[in-house]
């Protein structure tokens, strides 16, 4: 039976999961009185369900709207080295034994810190929370996709890595529709020629043809990417974007309630996710944005399992793919592998 507690002693592999989404809301109420930032409630549980509210929005603009609080109080280096030290704290807890976590430091610079200083507050915070804890975490640095600042976000990005911190990849996030990969094609084109990896929002709040503009510019991965269900036919076949995907063996980083929240599927169990993966789609189950989304990696396998009739084999599978798209090097994520096989071996009788 794939009860809550086995499904949380199951080892994950988590790629797609926003610093700035996934706040404590104690800890957003605490730095909110720290730096005079005005909440809408200073009550923790209403705070909590404030978040949830905004999140369910119908569309990405509506349901981004809620971070104006959570990137409010992520403003000084101790904060957010507060905000990494907890968000692993949690994912470590929750059984995630690799994550990738994102964030785009341009959303920090507010009070006057620099992308580079708030990458390395996240480094910081990260590694005092890996001592001791049985989870890996690498870190990607987001541009906002509607802003200009891409180059000045991806330079500080290979700095920080050039410095030996835990970045090792670029994305674009923000508002997707309007706003292609192609209008930062010089900073993708520089990020990825310093070494970085890319992987690119693409193909969730809008069609394939935004899949097609992220593998232009050099993604690896797709955040979400589940849009590109729309180039399938009916029958199966795949349309030219489909077809780059699927015989790219592209990784979609797939994130069912959020895509629920932002209005991409009804429910989870419409989502495309089910579809995909029957077509042999290299599809990975991740949390986006866990307070805006009241999620946890858990929940969110959980969440699949009961919608697609999956059981432990295929719980198994899901994270060995996210492991075999990890940016990693290839030593590191065989042992990643390893790492799931025999945690996913321990549950078993």
């Amino acid at each position: 039976m794939l009860d809550q507690a086995l499904l949380q002693r199951a080892p994950k592999v988590l790629l797609h999961d926003h610093l700035d989404g996934g706040l404590r809301p104690a800890t957003v109420v605490e730095l909110a009185k720290e730096l005079g930032h005005q909440l809408p409630t200073t009550d923790v549980d209403d705070l909590a369900a404030w978040f949830l509210q905004g999140g369910e929005g119908s569309d990405l603009v509506t349901y981004l709207a809620a971070f104006e609080h959570t990137v409010g109080v992520m403003q000084t280096p101790d904060a957010i080295e507060r905000v990494a030290f907890e968000c692993v704290e949690d994912l470590a807890a929750d059984g995630v034994v690799h994550a990738e976590i994102r964030h785009a430091p341009e959303l920090s610079t507010a009070r006057g810190l620099t992308c580079e200083e708030v990458l390395a507050a996240i480094d910081t915070g990260v590694r005092a929370a890996m001592r001791g804890r049985e989870i890996t975490v690498r870190l990607l640095t987001c541009a906002i996709r509607n802003e200009d600042r891409s180059g000045e976000a991806f330079e500080a990005a290979i700095r920080s890595r050039d410095a030996g911190s835990l970045v090792v990849g670029v994305d674009l996030a923000g508002a997707e529709a309007g706003h292609p990969a192609a209008d930062h094609a010089d900073a993708l084109r520089r990020a990825a020629d310093a070494g970085l990896h890319v992987t690119l929002h693409g193909g969730e709040a809008a069609g394939p043809e935004y899949v097609a503009d992220a593998l232009d510019h050099g993604a690896e991965r797709l955040g979400h990417g589940v849009r590109v269900v729309e180039d399938i036919a009916a029958d199966g076949r795949l349309g030219p974007t489909a077809q780059r995907v699927h015989a790219g063996e592209v990784p979609l980083e797939v994130c069912p309630t959020s895509n629920v929240h932002t209005g991409v599927a009804p429910t989870v169990a419409e989502h495309p996710f089910g579809r995909l993966r029957e077509l042999g789609f290299r599809v990975t189950v991740n949390t986006d944005n866990r307070l805006m989304s009241g999620v946890t990696p858990t929940s969110e396998l959980a969440a699949v399992a009961e919608a697609f009739d999956l059981v432990l084999d295929d719980l198994e599978d899901l994270q060995l793919t996210a492991a075999g798209a990890a940016f990693l090097g290839p030593d590191e994520r065989v042992e990643l592998a390893a790492r799931v096989q025999r945690g996913f071996a321990a549950l078993r009788p």
